[in-house]
């Protein structure tokens, strides 16, 4: 069987808010969701409503707020027939959620879909069910023993990685925060805190540069929300109604910033170096918590020739990939690896590249091993200073830098995160003439 080409038709987002104390707090995001679903199609009037035949949303178990797939779908106005589903890969959920529908426009199951990530991390933070840290510690005892302490990489380290990787951090406890995996990172490929707080400092000045150019202008789409009250201690007091403004604009980009504020941060509470070595992660190289909604369109070539519509890309490889848990945050060099052999080309042709920055200290090695230069990764800025609402990042990488090939006039881009547990997420673009 022939396998068709699946199109990255359009693509939206709201902008992301501060989670906890944003402009989203007071708003349901199954309603604010809907309301972007809603404006997708609506600037896409050659696809009607009764084309679109899935509905996937990425959503981490519903992290801070539940929320219904079907609800997101009937209040956008869809028919009752089409159909809706759930996916969950921790951050990379939303880009799983489009590799989802884009697999089965490819198979020929289905021509129109849509790919949705919606997240609410201002509420009900931490590590989730059966996270104190009791259970925690003799779970990690239980790892050690089924996995002999992790002593050798489960396949073909060489193949991906430029370092070899301390002992020190392969006997660690595989279950730590994300920000460990950062430290541990970090420290394994001899990262500077310079380095990092200047990685950090880019990204602000790139994503305000591009919002001043109007760059996120086609993506961002303009809600009203209720402008949340927060008593003196920050809270939210729900009982109180503020007034209702226009949310366009991604709250954590902090043009200001100098490398000196950044410098000052302390590192992030709890950290800790297995190798006795300086605390690098602060609040500043990192990413922030968000709330956020993002939707891409997809569709058979096919499909979109007959409508008249013009894609943006064809997507051309996807790959997702597994590491060692305490280095999470090189995922995206085995995904990507797999990804480019999917697409059948390799590393120097890419032209673009979308790479989340959960932090920098995960960007800056993975580029290095993948070896592609930094001058073409986020060039629009990132995630450090955009947002990473988990699920709904995905298809937000993957609609900015879709927008960005046919901005550029480039050919190949990369759009790619690293996710909890060890894995990372990786898809791969053709900009279509």
């Amino acid at each position: 069987m022939q396998l068709r080409n699946a199109v990255i038709v359009d693509g939206v987002r709201s902008a992301f808010a501060r989670g906890g104390r944003g402009k989203l707090v007071a708003t349901r995001l199954d309603e604010a969701g809907a309301r972007v679903l809603r404006a997708l199609l609506d600037r896409n009037p050659k696809v009607s409503d009764r084309m679109i035949e899935d509905v996937g949303l990425g959503n981490v178990s519903g992290r801070g707020e539940f929320v219904s797939l079907g609800t997101v779908a009937r209040l956008a106005g869809l028919p009752l027939e089409v159909c809706t589903f759930n996916s969950n890969r921790q951050c990379g959920s939303s880009m799983e959620t489009l590799h989802r529908v884009a697999m089965s426009v490819m198979l020929g199951a289905s021509d129109v879909g849509i790919a949705l990530g919606i997240e609410r991390m201002g509420r009900a933070l931490g590590l989730g069910g059966g996270g104190t840290p009791t259970r925690i510690t003799k779970l990690n005892e239980r790892l050690f023993q089924l996995n002999d302490v992790q002593a050798s990489m489960a396949h073909d380290h060489d193949a991906y990685f430029s370092v070899p990787f301390p002992d020190y951090i392969l006997k660690s406890p595989p279950l730590v925060g994300m920000v460990q995996t950062a430290q541990n990172v970090a420290e394994t490929y001899g990262l500077t805190r310079q380095e990092l707080d200047e990685f950090a400092l880019t990204s602000h000045q790139k994503t305000h540069a591009a919002y001043e150019a109007g760059v996120y202008k086609d993506e961002v789409v303009p809600l009203e929300v209720e402008e949340p009250v927060f008593d003196d201690q920050g809270n939210w007091v729900e009982a109180e109604h503020g007034k209702t403004v226009t949310f366009d604009r991604d709250e954590g980009v902090r043009p200001n910033t100098t490398l000196e504020k950044l410098a000052s941060l302390p590192a992030i509470k709890g950290l800790v170096s297995f190798g006795e070595k300086e605390l690098l992660i602060t609040a500043g190289n990192a990413c922030p918590t968000n709330d956020g909604i993002s939707a891409c369109l997809v569709m058979s070539e096919d499909k979109a020739r007959e409508l008249g519509v013009e894609p943006l890309a064809r997507i051309a490889g996807i790959g997702v990939g597994g590491v060692k848990p305490q280095l999470m945050g090189i995922g995206p060099i085995v995904s990507t690896k797999k990804a480019l052999a999917h697409a059948g080309i390799t590393a120097d042709q890419i032209d673009r590249v979308e790479f989340n920055e959960a932090f920098a200290a995960q960007v800056l090695p993975s580029c290095r091993d993948l070896g592609i230069p930094l001058a073409k990764v986020n060039v629009n800025g990132g995630s450090i200073a955009i947002g990473h609402p988990l699920g709904a990042t995905g298809a937000r990488l993957v609609t900015t830098v879709a927008k960005e090939l046919r901005r550029s006039g480039t050919r190949y881009a990369l759009a790619t995160q690293c996710i909890g547990a060890g894995m990372g997420i990786s898809t791969i673009l053709e900009r279509m003439d």
